[in-house]
C-alpha cells in the first residue's frame, strides 16, 4: 500500500512538473490586452475597501468572478505588480487541474487516464489560459469544478459501481462539499454551469440511465448554474458590452456559427496549428450549403456513436456530450464580447478539451492493449514522443505572451486581418513614444475596419500625441485627428474615449464652443465624470461663461475634493469673476 501511495505521488508530482518546464518562457513575461483592467490598473486591488466592492459590486470589475479577483487582491499584496508571481500560480493552477483530472478518470475507470491528463498538462491549446493571467478564471474555475465532480463521484460511488446500496449519512459530506465546490467554480467563471450536466453525462454513461433520485439531486447544483449564468449573460450584454451590430445573428446563423466552431475546436487539439490570439472572424451566411456540412456533420456523428453504443460502449458518447456540451456558452448561441473580434478563441475550449484528450488517450490504450506485450515498448515510446512534441510546441507558444507587442506582432503576422491587433498595438507603441510605428498602424487598422468606431479613435489619438520637432503637433495634424475623432463619434455617438478625446484636441485648436459640446454629451450618459466637468469648466470659462463654469467645478470638488486642478481653475473662476468688469 505504502509503495503504491508512493507511486501516485511520483505521478503527481511528475504532472505539476510537466507545466513548470512547458511554461518556462512565462518568468519574463509581463502583462497584456485586458490584464490591467483586472491586475494593474485595478483600483479594487489596492484596499480592504476594494476587497469588499469585490464582491457586493457586479459593476465594479469588468466581470462579476469576485473569488478570481479575491486571488488577484491576495497576490498583489505578496509580489505587487510584478508578473511573474500571477503568472506562477496560473502555472501551478494548470498543473493541479491535471492531477485532478487523472485522479477523477482514474475513479471512472477510464483507461490512460494519466495519458490523457498528460495530454492536458502539456498541450499547447491550453497555453492562452495558462500565459495569459485574465485567464485566472480558466484554471481556477476548472480547479474548483474538478474538484466538485470528484467529490460528486465519491458521493455516488456505490451507485456509479452498479450497488443499489443506500447512501450512508458519511457520503453526504461530499455532496455538500461537492455543491460547495461548485458555487466557488461558478464565482471564478460560469462556464462551469454545465457541471450538472456533465454529471449525468456521466451516470448514464457508468449506470445506461439517469433515475429521479438523481434529478433530485442534481436539482440544487442546476439552479445554482442557471442563475449564474443568466447573471453573466445580462452583465456581458449591459455591462461588458456584448451588443449591437457585431452580435445580431439570426437563429439559423447560430446553428451554423455552433457547428463551425464545434469542428474548429476538435480540429486545434487534433492539429494545434496556427495558434492565433484574434483567429479571423468567419462570415456566417445561412443561404451557403457548404455551411450547414458542419452542424450536420457533428449530428451525424453523434447519431453514428449513438446506434454504436451497443458495440463500442456509451463512452466515446459519452465524451462527445461532454466536450460539446462544456462549450456550448461559447458556441454562439449567447453572445460575449469577444465574438466582436472573432467567434473562436483558444482559451473558450479549456474546459472541453479534457473530454475528448480523454477518449483519445483510452482508445489509444485500448489498441495497445489488444496488441499485446509486444506494443507496450512502442506505445510507450510513441506517448513520450507525443509528448515532447505537444511540450516543445507550448514552449514555443509561451514565447508568444512574453508582452503586448510580441503578442500583436505574432496575431498580425498570423492574421493579417486582425484589426483589432492594429489598434491595440498602436496604441501601445504610441504609449512608449514610437509615433512612426504606431501611426502606420493606426491607418491600417483603419483601412482594415472602416466602420469599427475604435479604429478611428486610435488613429485619431496617434496624431494628435505625434509631436514633430516643434514639439507640438502641426495644424494639419491636429485638423485630421480632430476629423478622426469626429468619425469615430459619428459611427458611435456614445464613445467616451472619442468625445474625451475630440474634446481635448478641439480645445487645443482653440475650438471651445465644439469642445463644450463633446463634454456636454460625455456628462449626458456618465452625470458623474469629474474629468468632463471640469474640461467642459474650462471650455466655458474661455468662452467667457464664467457663471455656468463655476457650479461644475464646485460639484466636481465636491465628487473629487483632491482635485487640486479642479481647485485652481475654481479659484481663477472667482477671482476673475470678481474683476471690475473693464479689467476682465
Amino acid at each position: 500500500m505504502t509503495s503504491r501511495r508512493s507511486q501516485h505521488a511520483l505521478s503527481g508530482a511528475v504532472l505539476l512538473l510537466l507545466p513548470l518546464l512547458v511554461y518556462l518562457p512565462l518568468r519574463s513575461a509581463g502583462f497584456i490586452w485586458d490584464d490591467d483592467a483586472y491586475v494593474t490598473q485595478n483600483p479594487q486591488l489596492r484596499s480592504l475597501a476594494g476587497l469588499l466592492r469585490i464582491w457586493i459590486d457586479p459593476h465594479a470589475l469588468p466581470q462579476y468572478y469576485p473569488l478570481v479577483h479575491t486571488t488577484f487582491w491576495a497576490e498583489f499584496r505578496l509580489w505587487g505588480l510584478s508578473a511573474t508571481g500571477y503568472h506562477a500560480t496560473n502555472v501551478l493552477l494548470h498543473g493541479a487541474n491535471a492531477v485532478l483530472l487523472w485522479r477523477v478518470l482514474v475513479r471512472l475507470r477510464v483507461r490512460g487516464a494519466y495519458l490523457a491528463a498528460a495530454l492536458f498538462a502539456v498541450h499547447p491549446v491550453m497555453v492562452e489560459s495558462v500565459a495569459w493571467i485574465t485567464e485566472r478564471k480558466n484554471v481556477l474555475s476548472l480547479s474548483l469544478a474538478l474538484g466538485a465532480l470528484a467529490s460528486y463521484l465519491r458521493f455516488a460511488s456505490s451507485e456509479i459501481d452498479g450497488a443499489d446500496a443506500d447512501i450512508v449519512p458519511l457520503r453526504w459530506r461530499f455532496y455538500s462539499l461537492s455543491l460547495l465546490l461548485y458555487v466557488g467554480a461558478l464565482l471564478s467563471k460560469t462556464v462551469v454551469c454545465s457541471l450538472p450536466a456533465v454529471i449525468g453525462v456521466v451516470l448514464w454513461w457508468k449506470r445506461g440511465e439517469i433515475r429521479g433520485r438523481d434529478a433530485v439531486r442534481l436539482a440544487p447544483f442546476l439552479t445554482l448554474g442557471v442563475i449564474a449564468g443568466l447573471s453573466t449573460i445580462w452583465l456581458e450584454k449591459h455591462h461588458v458590452g456584448a451588443a449591437g451590430a457585431e452580435w445580431s445573428l439570426a437563429p439559423l446563423d447560430r446553428v451554423l456559427l455552433a457547428g463551425r466552431a464545434l469542428w474548429f475546436y476538435v480540429g486545434k487539439l487534433v492539429w494545434p496549428h496556427p495558434l492565433i490570439f484574434f483567429y479571423p472572424r468567419w462570415q456566417i451566411d445561412a443561404s451557403q450549403p457548404l455551411q450547414w456540412l458542419y452542424p450536420l456533420g457533428a449530428l451525424a456523428g453523434v447519431s453514428m456513436l449513438w446506434m454504436a453504443r451497443d458495440r463500442i460502449g456509451r463512452g466515446p458518447l459519452a465524451a462527445l456530450l461532454i466536450f460539446a456540451g462544456t462549450l456550448i456558452p461559447a458556441l454562439g448561441f449567447f453572445d460575449v464580447y469577444p465574438f466582436r473580434y472573432s467567434f473562436v478563441a483558444d482559451h473558450f475550449q479549456y474546459h472541453a478539451s479534457p473530454a475528448l484528450l480523454a477518449l483519445f488517450a483510452a482508445a489509444c490504450t485500448t489498441g495497445a492493449a489488444r496488441l499485446g506485450t509486444r506494443a507496450k515498448t512502442p506505445g510507450r515510446m510513441a506517448a513520450i514522443a507525443v509528448l515532447a512534441l505537444l511540450g516543445t510546441l507550448s514552449f514555443r507558444q509561451a514565447h508568444v505572451y512574453r508582452d503586448l507587442e510580441v503578442l500583436y506582432r505574432d496575431t498580425i503576422a498570423k492574421n493579417p486581418a486582425a484589426w483589432n491587433a492594429y489598434i491595440n498595438l498602436a496604441n501601445h507603441l504610441s504609449g512608449a513614444g514610437r509615433n512612426g510605428e504606431a501611426l502606420q498602424l493606426a491607418r491600417d487598422a483603419v483601412r482594415l475596419a472602416p466602420t469599427i468606431a475604435d479604429a478611428h479613435n486610435t488613429l485619431g489619438a496617434v496624431l494628435f500625441l505625434s509631436a514633430p520637432a516643434s514639439g507640438a503637433a502641426g495644424p494639419a495634424q491636429l485638423a485630421e485627428a480632430i476629423d478622426a475623432f469626429a468619425r469615430a463619434i459619428a459611427l458611435d455617438p456614445g464613445h467616451i474615449d472619442a468625445l474625451y478625446n475630440g474634446a481635448v484636441a478641439l480645445t487645443v485648436a482653440g475650438r471651445h464652443a465644439e469642445a463644450s459640446r463633446f463634454y456636454a454629451q460625455i456628462l449626458a450618459t456618465q452625470p458623474d465624470a469629474v474629468d468632463a466637468m471640469i474640461g467642459l469648466a474650462a471650455s466655458l470659462a474661455m468662452q467667457g461663461r464664467l457663471g455656468e463654469a463655476e457650479p461644475l467645478l464646485r460639484d466636481a470638488l465636491r465628487r473629487a475634493p483632491d482635485r487640486a486642478d479642479a481647485e485652481r481653475a475654481l479659484a481663477g473662476i472667482v477671482a476673475r469673476s470678481r474683476e471690475p468688469m473693464g479689467n476682465q
